[in-house]
Formats: structure tokens, C-alpha cells, sequence
């Protein structure tokens, strides 16, 4: 809600508002070369024209810091919602890894990013729980942005409005952090001594059969019956999707060798797919599907 949203940042806002073309929120990222605007209207992030990458920034989690400079801290938490709340749902989280991997394709390709400052109908506590939480203004903003720190241990990437080369000080990032887009310190981690690759799999086991479950199909744990693979997917009428042999990753495990009976499997091809999880212990685990013909090819993947 405006009252949230620091009173530089909203003015801004409202100059950009009350100054430009009346256009809806759909008609801004459009404009901005987002195809299937419509549709992808309440994504957080877009691929757009151009190979651009355009970000929802919310206004109310805006700080500003030293000489005036606007910055953003991005939870890499891609399971709870923001200001560390309970669980998304399957689609509340897919779309934030989406943003996720964009923010991060441009961090690695040293590229800036597109931004549509954006305040909400409710408080912003209620972003991702509230079903009236709706667009209130959403204005593109003329400067970039780009990702200037990405801190994969404490959970967090430090968004900057405007040229390279500034960061917040540790006590600017403090305050942030109550502003609530990230949670007062980091997720506990998992002690060190209980990771082993057996508890990876396990776990990455578990989060791909919440995944799938999330958007209505069947998965299935059929790993102790030596198949070649861990989890076989079905439609609602049975109909088998996918047998996917599932390996995980996270600190001090870091690589996988496939059995011979996934490399069986894997030869077979059918619907047979290899599926990794990344940081499969930790709340921002992500996963990634590979075809028989691309396995020898996986990061950490012993021959």
C-alpha cells in the first residue's frame, strides 16, 4: 500500500503516474515487449523482447540508502513467502524460481534488468495470501537496474537502482530486513555432520513429490523396486508422464554417480528422465529435467 512505500520512492511514482499515458498494468509490460501479457500478467518476472529481462519491483520493499540510492533485497527462498511466511503454493513458487533464474542469468551475463515499480491494494504482508492483494499502480521505471550482490549461504541478492559499482552498508541492509521482503536473518541451515547423500536424496526425493503433487498429478516413490529410476509420474486417469531418476545436491555433496539400472533406463529412453535438485537440503531447492541423450552432459555427474 502507498503508506508503506518510502516517500522518495513514491514520488517518483506518482510523478511517473499522473505525468505519463494512463495505461493498465497489462498495457506497461506489453509495451515493454512482453509477449502474452495478458497471461503472464502476475508473473514476477519476464523474458521479454529483445532477450530483456523485466522485474517486478514491489515499491513498499524499496530502501533507500548512502546519496540517495534505491535498493531491493531479493530472497533467494523460492518456498516461503515474502517476509518469511508460511509455504507457497505450487504456482506461488514456481514463479518466483522463474525470477529467480532470470535474476540470475543476468547477474552471470553481467546484463542489467528492466523494472515495473509496482504498489499493491493491501498491506504487502498480504501479497501472497490475501486473493484481493491486486495491482494498485504499476509505472515502468526509466532506470535499470542490476543485481550487485548474490549471497547464496544467507539467502539473499541486493537489487540497485541505477550504475554498478555502489552497495548499502551493513547497516542499511539491517533496516531492510524489516522492511520484510526477506526474514530478520537467515533459515537455519542444516548441521553439516547430517548431510550425506542419502539424506540428499531423500529430501530431493521429497520436494519433487510435493511438486508434482502441487499441480494435481500422481508421483509415486518406487525406488526401493531397483527400476532405474525413483518417482513415476501419472495423469489423474493413470496414464504414466514421467520415471524419473532423481538425484540431489548440497553443500559437501556436491556430485552423483546414475546406477546400472538408471543407466539402463536411460538408454531405454521412453519416459525415462534424469532430474537434479539443487540445494535439496535448504528452502530455495530447484530442480532440472534431463533427456536420456543429455546425461552425460549434467554438472556433477560422475562417469
Amino acid at each position: 500500500m502507498d503508506k508503506e512505500v518510502d516517500p522518495a520512492v513514491l514520488a517518483v511514482i506518482n510523478e511517473k503516474r499522473l505525468t505519463g499515458e494512463k495505461r493498465t498494468p497489462v498495457d506497461i509490460i506489453s509495451r515493454m515487449g512482453v509477449f502474452d501479457a495478458r497471461e503472464k500478467a502476475s508473473d514476477q518476472a519476464w523474458l521479454a523482447s529483445g532477450d530483456n529481462v523485466i522485474i517486478t519491483i514491489w515499491a513498499e520493499f524499496v530502501s533507500v540508502g548512502t546519496g540517495g540510492r534505491w535498493f531491493y533485497l531479493e530472497s533467494l527462498d523460492t518456498h516461503h513467502r515474502l517476509g518469511g511466511g508460511g509455504e507457497r503454493t505450487a504456482l506461488q513458487s514456481q514463479r518466483a524460481k522463474d525470477r529467480m533464474q532470470l535474476l540470475k542469468r543476468s547477474l552471470d551475463l553481467g546484463l542489467s534488468v528492466r523494472a515495473v515499480l509496482q504498489t499493491n491494494r493491501v498491506a504487502i504482508a498480504g501479497l501472497e495470501t490475501d486473493k484481493a492483494a491486486k495491482v494498485s499502480v504499476r509505472v515502468q521505471d526509466e532506470q535499470e537496474w542490476h543485481v550487485a550482490a548474490w549471497d547464496a549461504d544467507e539467502k539473499v541478492a541486493v537489487l540497485v537502482r541505477g550504475p554498478q559499482g555502489w552497495l548499502p552498508t551493513e547497516d542499511e541492509v539491517k533496516v531492510a530486513r524489516a522492511r520484510g521482503s526477506v526474514p530478520a536473518a537467515p533459515l537455519q541451515a542444516v548441521a553439516a555432520g547430517d548431510i550425506t547423500p542419502e539424506s540428499v536424496h531423500a529430501a530431493a526425493i521429497d520436494y519433487l513429490t510435493k511438486h508434482f503433487a502441487g499441480y494435481g498429478y500422481k508421483p509415486e516413490n518406487v525406488s526401493s523396486q531397483k527400476l532405474g529410476y525413483d518417482i513415476e509420474v501419472t495423469d489423474k486417469k493413470g496414464k504414466t508422464l514421467l520415471k524419473l531418476a532423481v538425484k540431489g545436491t548440497a553443500p559437501g555433496v556436491k556430485t552423483f554417480k546414475l546406477t546400472d539400472e538408471e543407466r539402463a533406463g536411460a538408454d531405454k529412453g521412453d519416459l525415462w528422465r534424469l532430474v537434479v535438485v539443487t540445494d535439496a537440503i535448504g528452502p530455495a531447492a530447484q530442480h532440472k529435467i534431463y533427456k536420456p541423450d543429455e546425461v552425460e552432459k549434467v554438472p556433477g555427474l560422475e562417469s
